[in-house]
């Protein structure tokens, strides 16, 4: 929400104030942000191990892609502003939803300490119980739906078609090609590829390898009893291969990947509350 609503200050700034200032230039200002976000987002990315720190970098390259199209401050380029705002939202919110719901999901087991002496000096799970990468080797063989679904999220962060990811970068790579700006064009896709490097990191890390975990002994074929929903008690036996997770996240993450994924089915929507949106601003 913060994000957002800095993003729809500097957009109300582009379009209200004077855009070339004799003094003061917003245009260079922005398209040096949009450089240098670029650059430090991808590049500082592959050098981390902490998956939140992660995700703030590859935010900041995501950035750079939003105030590339700011820059340019035409009626493609607010369109396609607007529009990577509004996937990107989707996205990063379906990530963390997924990684909170991952967390829960590992209660169930015990990391090996052994194998991974760095999570034993580093790790607070007090604030978070997946913290790092290599936590979630594996993944894939404990929970394959939640797998699917974080691979289809990141491989909308890459840019990978059909994937709405892949339309956003489009548009915005599309806009600046038109107005001439070629070379933060060529930087914007170089940047694409170096950060796509730490995100498929993340996919092998989940699907092509074994991950470290044990069963959780103090929790292995627990019984315990819960009310259903017609006020019965039934005794459920709590299995690590038959995790169930809340309702509400499920449903949460079903529905934003299921956006995420099929797009390109419903273009016309999205497209229209975009255009709609970018002609009341040029109107006002």
């Amino acid at each position: 929400v913060a994000k957002i609503s800095i993003f729809a200050f500097f957009l109300e700034i582009v379009h209200y104030i004077d855009y070339d200032f004799s003094s003061f230039n917003w245009k260079n200002i922005f398209i040096l942000s949009s450089l240098l976000s670029l650059i430090v987002g991808s590049v500082l990315g592959l050098t981390q191990f902490r998956i939140k720190r992660l995700f703030a970098y590859s935010t900041i390259s995501h950035v750079g892609f939003i105030l590339l199209a700011l820059s340019i401050n035409s009626t493609e380029s607010i369109q396609s502003y607007i529009f990577y705002i509004l996937q990107y939202s989707i996205s990063n919110l379906n990530a963390f939803v997924i990684l909170i719901t991952i967390g829960f999901s590992l209660y169930l087991y015990v990391y090996n300490d052994n194998k991974s002496p760095l999570h034993g000096r580093l790790a607070n799970d007090n604030y978070s119980p997946v913290q790092f990468i290599n936590e979630i080797k594996g993944y894939f063989y404990i929970n394959p739906y939640l797998a699917v679904s974080l691979a289809i999220t990141l491989f909308s962060f890459v840019g990978i078609p059909p994937i709405i990811g892949f339309f956003a970068k489009q548009m915005i790579l599309s806009a600046a090609i038109d107005s001439g700006y070629i070379f933060m064009a060529l930087v914007a896709i170089l940047t694409s590829v170096i950060g796509a490097g730490y995100y498929l990191n993340l996919i092998k890390q989940i699907f092509f390898y074994k991950n470290d975990y044990v069963n959780n002994p103090k929790l292995e074929n627990t019984n315990i009893k819960v009310h259903t929903n017609n006020n019965n008690l039934e005794t459920i036996i709590i299995k690590p291969h038959n995790i169930i997770i809340n309702s509400s996240l499920s449903t949460s993450i079903s529905i934003l990947t299921l956006l995420l994924l099929l797009f390109i089915y419903i273009p016309e929507e999205w497209f229209s509350i975009v255009s709609m949106l970018t002609i009341i601003l040029f109107k006002a």
